[in-house]
């Protein structure tokens, strides 16, 4: 139980020095408070005008931020220990202490449209959307400028960087794979940045006016080509259905005079006041076929001298 015990006790600590180093910039001295003699006599100088200023300095050391919301502290320009500060009220030194409020929600911007050459040399036009948020307040505020700024430029370039590898084909194809490889590089980039994107999606891609009536062309073609091919398979199948249909016939006689009956009947549901009798070919072929005589004895020529 000792050894549990203490093993839990380990690996909270490891974690939490792991959650403070977070808080810290990447890259920063360990002398964070800015201590010295200097330091020490203006923060007991501000301490002692708040003293006499009460209750009016009240009003510019309290200050409040919203739950989505985290202050940033710079005493004398350097970051003192603990992070940033919030949500809800806390205090600061007006004199030597100033905060920026950092929003945590997420944010989305869209990527312009990107002119883009494919690996199939096909110029595209792609524009996507992006959602990311500020994941730790300190180091945006501290590591870089414009957290905001750095991050819409690194999309449109990871976007231009990206679509440049792929074909046309599978940019039309593979978006969701292109959506997940452009949202791991730029989460791997901005993570210095304190900021994590969350979500990356390709919004519409657009080709050339000519490559798509070439496009369109060739779907028309190949839908023409497939229904020419469907209507042959059509005339084959309804052939062979039409030739057991006769061959059935043939052995029965009944079978032809119900066939008779039957479209008589399909015929007087129109109200159509024709009607058709079949007549036999073998009564036709008595007035077609001419009667053949038999050849005679050839005619001799006489001649009388």
């Amino acid at each position: 139980m000792d050894s549990n015990h203490s093993f839990t006790k380990s690996s909270v600590a490891m974690h939490s020095a792991a959650d403070f180093d977070q808080n810290r910039i990447i890259g920063a001295d360990d002398n964070t408070d800015g201590t010295g003699f200097c330091a020490w006599l203006l923060h007991a100088f501000s301490i002692l005008l708040i003293v006499v200023t009460l209750p009016f300095s009240l009003v510019f050391c309290i200050k409040v931020v919203q739950e989505y919301e985290r202050a940033v502290i710079f005493r004398l320009g350097r970051l003192p220990l603990g992070g940033a500060k919030g949500p809800g009220i806390f205090f600061i030194i007006p004199c030597i202490e100033s905060y920026t409020k950092i929003d945590l929600r997420t944010v989305s911007f869209d990527v312009p449209p990107q002119e883009v050459l494919t690996k199939d040399s096909v110029t595209v036009s792609v524009d996507a959307v992006v959602y990311y948020r500020v994941s730790n307040p300190t180091v945006s505020v501290a590591n870089v400028e414009n957290a905001h700024h750095s991050t819409r430029l690194l999309a449109q370039t990871t976007l231009r960087n990206i679509l440049g590898t792929k074909s046309m084909a599978e940019i039309l194809s593979d978006r969701e794979s292109i959506s997940q490889g452009m949202q791991s590089t730029l989460d791997e980039a901005t993570d210095r940045w304190g900021i994590k994107v969350e979500r990356v999606e390709i919004k519409d891609v657009r080709l050339p006016v000519q490559l798509q009536r070439a496009m369109a062309a060739e779907a028309e073609a190949t839908r023409e080509a497939r229904a020419k091919v469907i209507a042959a398979e059509g005339e084959q199948k309804a052939s062979r259905a039409l030739k057991e249909a006769a061959d059935v016939m043939a052995t029965s006689s009944a079978a032809l005079q119900l066939r008779y009956l039957q479209t008589l009947s399909s015929i007087s549901a129109e109200k159509n006041s024709t009607i058709i009798f079949p007549l036999p070919i073998d009564l036709l072929s008595a007035f077609t076929s001419k009667k053949q005589l038999p050849p005679g004895p050839p005619e001799q020529n006489t001649n009388i001298f």
